[in-house]
């Protein structure tokens, strides 16, 4: 299960961005996300009771409810908004995936996590592959908007505050019950802002309701528990480093569906950020 973890999740969180684009043709995004992670909520309350899991102690839920705004309400709100303003699902995840760099740094600094060489140099071959693509795609005259960026800006600091929080105060958290009080908290944020900024718009369509079927089953359950699963037995900078491999597939994903190219630049960047991510996330025998 820890050597099939990292290439699961890389390939099932990759989609998430795909679903963005969509859902938002149907519904708010942060509509669509309020349903999404009330729904996500629920059933894991539920299966944590069916399997009689230990219940999230008292001094336990404020750790959560720091995750659930940052890594939740923060960082989806951030990309969907993003999509949703025109940014391209494969950017949207090259953009993402910056929030290993600012997750390592201040790990090095809150959490005295120390990385090998190695690792160091993977993080930075990362960080170098993903603005390669962005410099490319920002010089195409896409007509990306501030706001997006903005949104992006948003979702990258929020994945790496909730990252550092579950690292240093969420060890001996139940993970079922953990995750459903963070969805809860996301689902009051996000539902707030819903109702202020876009006056609540949710479409019931097939597609909307395919998207919501399997960013709840497939990214809010099962690709987050993954995820939170590897925090709690690996450095936060190595799990962190694994969202430099989603743009690839996102890039690929993008570019089947929805006919989004990237130029020779992006490609070298890609395939610079995925050595990379092999070089942060392995160690040296």
């Amino acid at each position: 299960m820890e050597r099939m973890a990292p290439g699961l999740f890389v390939l099932l969180w990759s989609t998430g961005f795909i679903v963005a684009r969509y859902a938002t043709k149907d519904a708010g995004p942060l509509s669509f996300l309020t349903v999404r992670t009330a729904i996500a909520s629920v059933v894991l309350f539920g299966c944590a009771r069916l399997f009689k899991e230990v219940r999230l102690q008292r001094d336990q839920i404020p750790a959560q409810l720091a995750v659930g705004i940052g890594m939740h309400a923060m960082y989806l709100g951030g990309v969907f908004v993003a999509i949703h303003h025109g940014l391209p699902s494969g950017i949207s995840a090259l953009i993402a995936a910056l929030h290993p760099v600012v997750t390592t740094t201040l790990s090095r600094v809150l959490l005295d996590e120390r990385l090998s060489k190695r690792q160091t140099l993977g993080v930075v071959l990362g960080f170098a592959g993903v603005v390669a693509v962005v410099m490319e795609h920002g010089g195409a005259g896409s007509g990306v908007s501030g706001f997006a960026l903005f949104s992006m800006t948003v979702a990258v600091v929020g994945m790496s505050t909730g990252t550092l929080v579950q690292r240093k105060f969420a060890h001996g958290t139940p993970l079922l019950g953990g995750t459903s009080a963070q969805y809860a908290v996301t689902t009051v944020a996000l539902g707030i802002c819903a109702f202020s900024t876009e006056g609540w718009h949710f479409t019931v369509t097939t597609r909307s309701m395919l998207s919501l079927a399997w960013a709840v089953g497939v990214l809010s359950i099962a690709a987050i528990l993954i995820m939170l699963w590897l925090l709690h037995r690996q450095a936060a900078a190595q799990v962190s480093s694994l969202f430099f491999l989603t743009p690839a597939f996102s890039t690929v994903e993008g570019a089947v569906l929805f006919r989004e190219r990237l130029g020779g630049l992006a490609l070298v960047g890609l395939a610079v950020a995925v050595v990379g991510v092999w070089l942060a996330t392995s160690q040296r025998k």
